[in-house]
């Protein structure tokens, strides 16, 4: 049995992974968070410590290993974005590997950094990455690696999560703590289509907004036109007519790519894989974390080349303009 430290329990996130703690027969020794709707521990580690000041916590953390002979194997980190690194810093330096939700963090260079912390530590930094071990992609990537070496596919991707207006007041609203759209809700697909298709060759922005982004990716063996929305009024109407408020569509060669399913037990699969030795460090997710800084950096050219037919959508004003 492992011991565990969560830092970030009142997020959408952490019940995945206090979920996959228990499941992995594993122990939730302390969580942190300031915010105390964490009722949910409740659920999977009652007896756990909990604090919602970053200091005590640290404190605590340091009273188990010192007084109590109580090691931290791993430190699993549910914070928002742009508090990651601090928080792999941390865990690392407690002398613990570490499990990190995407985006890993928001700039490539915080990686190198990282990556030296692992050399001076000895300890491991493991990204989630859950679409590469859903079974529908596994096979995906498996039908390009085998197929015609010269294929470049045609790909759209959409994707849209209606979000409402407590998002802007939100951190995940404000673009330096979540980096913005693209980052906060397109990474995991940005990493799963460079998993498949190879390396970046081009990566254009054709709008970049509040609620919105569109743009065109191009990789060794693919051409991507991808649209991301968090406004409900961008949402097709026969989804909308169903009571709906997220679609999410990924067609190849016009063929739609089936996988809704099968996101139940990701978590778990995660922490299975990392437990086993065989986790996504540092280096997996480089490409995607370079992509969506590009993004956030880019000035959009408007609807001018390979454009996402969604993005023709007419825009919105900010929910809190005047």
């Amino acid at each position: 049995m492992k011991n565990f430290a969560l830092i970030g329990a009142a997020g959408y996130v952490a019940p995945r992974h206090m979920k996959a703690i228990k499941e992995t027969q594993n122990d939730l020794l302390a969580a942190y968070d300031p915010f105390d709707s964490v009722g949910i521990i409740d659920s999977y580690f009652p007896n756990a410590d909990f604090f919602t000041e970053f200091e005590r916590f640290d404190r605590h953390v340091e009273k188990l290993k010192h007084t109590d002979g109580i090691h931290l194997d791993y430190v699993s980190i549910c914070s928002p974005n742009y508090l990651h690194d601090a928080h792999i810093r941390f865990g690392l330096r407690q002398g613990a590997d570490v499990i990190c939700e995407k985006p890993i963090v928001l700039n490539p260079w915080n990686l190198d950094l990282l990556k030296d912390i692992e050399k001076e530590t000895g300890k491991r930094v493991f990204n989630i990455l859950q679409l590469r071990l859903h079974p529908s992609v596994i096979a995906l990537r498996k039908k390009v690696l085998e197929g015609p070496k010269d294929k470049i596919y045609d790909v759209d991707l959409s994707y849209f999560t209606s979000r409402g207006k407590w998002y802007y007041t939100s951190w995940k609203g404000d673009v330096t703590k979540s980096g913005g759209i693209a980052t906060n809700i397109g990474v995991h697909f940005y990493d799963m289509l460079g998993w498949i298709f190879g390396e970046v060759k081009q990566n254009t922005v054709h709008i970049h907004r509040h609620d919105r982004a569109a743009g065109y990716l191009e990789f060794d063996r693919a051409r991507v036109r991808w649209f991301l929305s968090i406004n409900y009024d961008n949402l097709p109407e026969d989804i909308k007519s169903k009571g709906l408020r997220t679609y999410r569509s990924l067609t190849i060669e016009g063929q739609e790519f089936e996988f809704s399913g099968g996101f139940t037990d990701l978590h778990t699969r995660s922490y299975e894989h990392v437990l086993e030795g065989n986790g996504f460090g540092l280096e997996a997710p480089e490409q995607a974390i370079r992509i969506v800084h590009d993004i956030r950096h880019a000035t959009p050219i408007g609807l001018k080349g390979e454009y996402h037919p969604y993005a023709k959508l007419p825009l919105t004003k900010h929910p809190f303009s005047r």
